[in-house]
């Protein structure tokens, strides 16, 4: 055992020793003298936590700062409590994910009760990328991305808002939920192209917009770029908007092969990411169950 982690273990019996007091025990009788107990234990819960943090025992220092929560709860400091949470989820997340999700959980739960959206709504994009990054749950990803953005949304954030919106339509397309993608996708790119900031970057939320289209039907495809480039005539001549019809023609003619070479000659250009390959390859399966782009 390390020196930090046996400093750790030492100073987490000393807080029991706290809570166990006989002021710990009356505390009914004793408020001002339990709070005192209460305060003292939590300090060494902390110091604790941050000696195993040391040490690297990620799962005694979680353990160790979900204490300190504790006594903060009890002593009805609520941001204290959320912070000490919080520290304890950044632990867990480097060896116990799930506990992790709960420990961001209470502190989210404190945070709202006292009307902090904005830090509660960080919280919930760390779940977010938990489930999607580590637990592999998209359906909590969304979930969590969802509420983060309505969060921001209620104290007027509206980038970070948008920010979330965006990562749920981008899991929501890959789980298929294309209705829901689009309606994002559509939503925030309309709302871009009215800001001088924000306007060129309209093109890529209907460029996203238009493939999920022809994910699931390729006049829905046709019909949704006429209307982008009505709404925003600057999208006509930009490059997303030639691919695409370069990508319907192929359609069209359901040829496999022009629409291979289409995604070549785009990619050399502009790298597709991940995402994009993955919409483009169901896209392609219209015509062919051929699963190589390349």
């Amino acid at each position: 055992m390390g020196d930090q982690e046996q400093k750790g273990r030492q100073l987490i019996q000393e807080a029991q020793k706290k809570m166990s007091s006989p002021a710990g025990r009356l505390s009914s009788f004793f408020g001002g003298a339990m709070s005192s107990k209460l305060e003292e234990a939590s300090d060494l819960y902390v110091r604790a936590g941050n000696c195993f943090k040391v040490a690297k025992k990620w799962s005694l220092a979680g353990q160790a700062f979900c204490d300190a929560g504790l006594c903060q709860t009890k002593m009805d400091t609520s941001h204290n409590a959320a912070q000490h949470y919080v520290d304890a989820g950044k632990c867990f997340c480097k060896c116990d994910c799930p506990e992790a999700i709960r420990c961001y959980t209470k502190a989210v739960d404190l945070l709202t009760s006292k009307g902090r959206f904005s830090m509660a709504a960080k919280h919930h994009i760390t779940m977010a990328e938990l489930y999607e990054t580590n637990i592999l749950d998209v359906d909590k990803a969304v979930e969590h991305y969802q509420i983060a953005g309505d969060y921001y949304d209620a104290e007027q954030s509206t980038a970070s808002a948008n920010k979330c919106y965006l990562k749920v339509a981008q899991n929501s397309a890959k789980m298929e939920h294309y209705e829901r993608a689009i309606e994002i996708y559509e939503k925030i790119g309309t709302a871009s192209i009215d800001s001088t900031l924000l306007k060129w970057g309209a093109k890529e939320h209907f460029f996203r917009a238009a493939l999920c289209h022809m994910c699931v039907d390729v006049l829905n495809g046709q019909h949704a770029l006429n209307r982008y480039e009505e709404m925003f005539p600057a999208f006509i001549d930009s490059r997303e908007c030639t691919f695409l019809k370069k990508l319907l023609i192929a359609l069209e003619e359901e040829s496999v092969e022009d629409f291979t070479e289409i995604v070549r000659a785009h990619d050399k250009i502009s790298r597709l990411d991940p995402w994009f390959t993955t919409m483009l390859l169901r896209i392609k399966r219209s015509i062919s169950e051929e699963p190589d782009l390349r």
